[in-house]
């Protein structure tokens, strides 16, 4: 089984600046993507960046330029920087990992962190 741990959420005023960090543990092979999806009250959850095991990366329209996902590999750790913060970007933000292990594929989640933006 695979787990993730998310931190680094809170409040934050418009313009300001937030650090996610999330690290998977378990029987883990082989990592493939992680990334964030977040999910604002009434709204569907959406990408809003995922990096590739080769340091390629996509981000939503609505947060280019001012958020930075990166990781380490040697940690099974992703982070997501957030700067010039806006109000619209409140949401419950949740990890996603998927790899390989004991020879199958695997897609986990994390448990979510909520991250509030004030005007």
């Amino acid at each position: 089984q695979v787990q993730l741990v998310e931190s680094g959420g809170g409040l934050v005023q418009a313009g300001g600046s937030l650090r996610l960090s999330c690290a998977a543990s378990g029987s883990i092979l082989s990592i493939l993507t992680m990334g964030w999806f977040r999910q604002a009250p009434g709204k569907q959850r959406e990408l809003v960046a995922v990096i590739t095991s080769g340091g390629n990366r996509n981000y939503a329209d609505s947060v280019k330029g001012r958020f930075t996902i990166s990781r380490d590999n040697a940690k099974n750790t992703v982070y997501l920087q957030m700067n010039s913060l806006k109000p619209e970007d409140t949401a419950v933000y949740y990890c996603n990992c998927n790899g390989e292990r004991s020879g199958s594929r695997f897609t986990a989640w994390g448990q979510g962190t909520q991250v509030t933006v004030s005007s």
